[in-house]
């Protein structure tokens, strides 16, 4: 039986929308870009390694950040899940690490492992990131220390595009902040007969109370088992 041709909308900020839009399409169904979220790189930063034991990624902005920046890829990397780990070694660290988890996850699997370490852990990241764990590494006796790379935005969607989008079969989310962003746009545009598709049971968490035909995510915060999803849950 053949598989029902769907609309999927990808609400990932540019470069990678595009990238799971291909991977959309290559499943056999329409993918509609549409990002939630801008990602703006900050300018004259300064990258200060000076003391720094490893470097923590919560998503893979902020590696695509760090990378475009810095030449260093010795440093060992903590990654949130295993799509932020998967471009930490795209982009070419050879000692990476995932908690496949959420922040607090990804803390306590540092804290884990502070004796190996000889100096601070630095967060390279957004302006407003996900969850605080420069502050959850100190809460273990951590040092850690923020480096802000990028700010992200919610994109402001035209009431005419909103309405068109929110009859796609399935919105792919790939952040918490992602997901914020879609559940303030279903107050105003609500669409019960949409799925949201997220990375990861943290990414979904924010649209806990958000009417919706399914909120689900893979077993492995992978790019792939996400997309599996699609046909999984027609």
């Amino acid at each position: 039986m053949a598989r029902r041709r769907q609309r999927i909308w990808i609400t990932r900020a540019q470069p990678g929308a595009d990238s799971t839009a291909e991977r959309v399409r290559a499943l056999g169904h329409e993918a509609i870009i549409a990002p939630l979220l801008a990602v703006r790189a900050l300018q004259d930063v300064q990258v200060d390694l000076l003391g720094v034991a490893a470097l923590a990624f919560t998503s893979a902005n902020g590696v695509r950040a760090f990378s475009d920046l810095s030449a260093e890829r010795s440093l060992r990397v903590f990654a949130v899940g295993a799509a932020t780990a998967q471009a930490a070694r795209a982009a070419g660290f050879r000692l990476v690490l995932s908690a496949d988890g959420d922040v607090d996850a990804l803390a306590e699997g540092i804290a884990l492992r502070r004796a190996e370490l000889r100096g601070a852990v630095l967060h390279p990241g957004a302006a407003e990131p996900a969850g605080d764990l420069a502050g959850a590494l100190e809460k273990h006796g951590v040092e850690a220390r923020r480096l802000i790379l990028y700010e992200t935005a919610p994109v402001k969607l035209e009431a005419e595009a909103a309405k068109l989008l929110i009859q796609a079969d399935a919105a792919l989310l790939h952040s918490p902040r992602a997901a914020q962003a879609l559940a303030a746009l279903l107050k105003l545009y609500p669409a019960p007969k949409l799925r949201a598709l997220g990375l990861s049971k943290a990414v979904v968490k924010p649209l806990a109370r958000v009417p919706l035909a399914a909120k689900v995510f893979p077993s492995m915060p992978l790019e792939g088992a996400l997309l599996n999803l699609i046909d999984r849950n027609p």
